[in-house]
């Protein structure tokens, strides 16, 4: 075929393109490339908005893996094939093991561990919490914890990613228990945030502060707890935050007792006020725990620090709640996996619940930072967040632990949305862990609907979910807060 000038040779370079495309269209890219590329449609991209499932705002099929996770898994793949070395070149431990499990006390211990079966959560009208501690006794310790709400605080702490970031959900878990329970305040907020505007529970500014994170450069594991940050002032500022309440959201108004936890281990000062009053400046003596200052008020509106500079101290964070009620902290790390808790300080945390500051209820939302599309098998990360569970329950051995499923999450397929089919092992994965491990499971997704929830939340109006079918927004939050609740109150029934 002769071209006879440029648009002749353009226009024939433009319907080649468009055949290649065409044929790229139909084939299925996800499928042949193990979930490496994503399929698309050349149609979808061009019939009438009006026609299509609004899909444009995926960004990915993936979420962004946690590195800490890939370093992980790596460090469990080498002890096992330790492991299997030591065991394959030592006949003396073969013998010496077989022998152990004949013993009658190990054979009992052995018969004690027995993991517990699935169990069934439909219930009619609720997602029920599954219960795999020892003999239910995770759920006798909690209802024991709240019907002491109106002599002292219960305490809840809800670890995730960033599917609570922003106190989404949680706020709404914190509202309705108060309003059931008592209790006031939006409990645990850090020293500073880059985007204080996004958490709607409490009003928050200053400045001043560096912020060290979990696997990030610097971090000092000896610091680490369930937040897994911690600020220090900027060398030659003065760190400041504030805190105030709202009426956004029911009981964050005000509170009645503010705590500043830091480490001060050369000494130093430093200055709290509430509701805009005097300062009043604390001196603090050398010393390697943690050092706390509370502040009593009947009516707490606003609540203010100020760490001056050249001063070596570390703080942890601001509680901002009552003495009796329910008080929720949440503690959301983004791209976490939630991993590298294993790492937390088991002598930061108990000196922290000798503060006052423990927990009844630890809940641990993650499992979107380890998954992927194109896996099927989360063995390996069940395997380390059993480790993450039985660390947890070492930090905090009075407290009950519940691990919360990941939600519903979407895949885009051709010109459809529709859930995410790995979402389906990852949930088996975490069920297992907890009944490995003898804590307590809610199945997120069923309580949203099950398959197609995601969709469903999304297309809402009004939406409960953003259109990345991933994350809920805070509409969505609420709604799967009420679903909480009303697991948590069937439970404490039962």
């Amino acid at each position: 075929m002769k071209l006879h000038d440029g648009s002749d040779r353009a226009s024939y370079i433009l319907l080649v393109a468009l055949a290649i495309i065409f044929v790229i269209s139909l084939l299925p890219l996800n499928r042949l490339t193990g979930g490496a590329l994503r399929d698309f449609s050349l149609f979808d991209d061009i019939v009438a908005e009006r026609y299509r499932v609004p899909t444009e705002e995926i960004e990915t099929d993936e979420a962004p893996v946690d590195s800490a996770l890939t370093a992980m898994q790596r460090e469990l793949e080498e002890e096992e094939a330790t492991v299997r070395r030591s065991v394959a070149n030592d006949t003396t431990a073969l013998v010496s093991a077989s022998a152990a499990f004949s013993d009658s006390a190990v054979a009992e211990e052995v018969a004690s561990r027995e993991i517990p079966a699935p169990i069934d959560p439909m219930r009619d009208g609720y997602v029920a919490i599954e219960d795999y501690t020892a003999g239910g006794s995770g759920m006798v310790r909690l209802r024991a914890a709240f019907s002491q709400s109106r002599s002292r605080c219960v305490r809840l702490a809800f670890v995730g990613d960033s599917y609570i970031e922003g106190d989404i959900f949680t706020q709404d878990v914190r509202s309705l228990l108060q309003t059931s329970f008592g209790g006031s305040g939006v409990g645990y907020v850090n020293m500073y945030s880059e985007f204080p505007g996004f958490r709607r529970s409490v009003r928050q500014s200053g400045g001043g502060w560096s912020v060290s994170v979990a696997g990030h450069k610097g971090f000092k594991r000896s610091y680490a707890w369930l937040s897994e940050q911690y600020s220090t002032p900027k060398s030659g500022e003065t760190a400041t935050a504030r805190y105030a309440g709202t009426e956004k959201v029911a009981h964050a108004a005000t509170w009645s007792r503010s705590v500043l936890a830091f480490w001060a281990p050369e000494g130093g000062s430093v200055k709290v006020r509430s509701n805009g009053g005097r300062w009043d400046v604390h001196d603090v003596a050398p010393g390697e725990g943690i050092s706390t200052v509370t502040v009593d008020s009947a009516s707490t509106k606003s609540f203010e620090v100020g760490i001056p500079s050249g001063m070596g101290i570390t703080a942890l964070g601001v509680w901002l709640d009552a003495h009796t009620g329910v008080a929720v902290d949440c503690m959301s790390s983004r791209g976490f996996s939630g991993v590298t808790l294993r790492d937390v300080s088991p002598q930061v945390c108990r000196q922290l619940t000798d503060a006052g500051l423990g927990y009844d209820l630890i809940v641990l939302e993650f499992g979107i930072n380890a998954m992927s599309a194109s896996q099927t098998d989360y063995t390996s990360y069940g395997k380390l967040m059993t480790k993450v569970v039985d660390h947890i329950h070492q930090c905090y051995p009075d407290a009950v632990v519940m691990l919360m499923g990941i939600g519903d999450r979407g895949q885009k397929r051709g010109a459809d949305v529709r859930s995410m089919p790995a979402a389906v092992a990852m949930i088996a994965a975490q069920r297992d862990v907890a009944r490995n491990t003898g804590c307590l499971f809610w199945d997120t997704r069923q309580a949203m609907g099950g398959d197609g929830a995601i969709v469903a939340w999304a297309n809402a109006s009004p939406p409960r979910a953003n259109k990345d079918y991933i994350h809920l927004n805070h509409h969505g939050g609420s709604v799967l807060a009420a679903e909480f609740v009303k697991s948590l109150r069937h439970a404490l029934e039962d």
